[in-house]
């Protein structure tokens, strides 16, 4: 499975080419939004603490949980004051580019595989030819040796993405989130 930065990375480029203009493009609570999506079906990492089962890569790995995440987005986006209808379906791309991310990776933790199509199903699925590495949890000098070269394998995969999916949506300098303008970051 990737790590959290490839996750990020993947959201981010979600909220990127869903967004409707410049403006929604540079929205921080937007962006927020679609990249915590992107992230949350790690959430199921904390199962374990609490009756010491793996429940990792099961139903919040899943297309299914992604449409109950993106009906569930849509008062949060009107609550934060966003445009709530374009914002769900965003939101289930987000939480999809998890699945889709982790379906394309090493998994070396059994069950292999993710239930990508649970509730439909509840067979693992799994890429037979992986284009991203597994992500260890240990700190021996070996496994951070792996991580690291396997994040930056997300990094020289999913930024230049990112960085065209930017400029194919041709929003320009002008959302950069960071250049100060409080139009843009609202």
């Amino acid at each position: 499975m990737p790590s959290p930065l490839g996750h990020a990375l993947a959201g981010l480029t979600v909220h990127v080419l869903t967004a409707s203009d410049s403006r929604e493009a540079a929205s921080r609570p937007r962006g927020a939004l679609i990249v915590g999506a992107a992230l949350s079906p790690d959430l199921d990492l904390l199962g374990r603490f609490l009756d010491g089962q793996n429940h990792h890569q099961h139903e919040l790995h899943s297309l299914g949980f992604a449409l109950i995440a993106g009906i569930l987005a849509v008062p949060v986006a009107r609550a934060w004051g966003l445009r709530a209808l374009p914002t769900g379906p965003a939101v289930f791309l987000g939480w999809s580019s998890h699945v889709l991310l982790d379906y394309l990776a090493v998994d070396t933790s059994p069950p292999i595989g993710l239930m990508a199509l649970w509730p439909w199903s509840s067979g693992y699925y799994h890429f037979p030819h992986p284009l991203f590495l597994d992500i260890g949890r240990t700190l021996e000098l070996g496994t951070v040796v792996h991580d690291v070269w396997a994040v930056l394998r997300e990094i020289l995969i999913l930024t230049p993405v990112l960085v065209l999916a930017w400029r194919a949506r041709s929003f320009g300098a002008e959302a950069l989130p960071w250049r100060g303008d409080s139009r843009a970051n609202q």
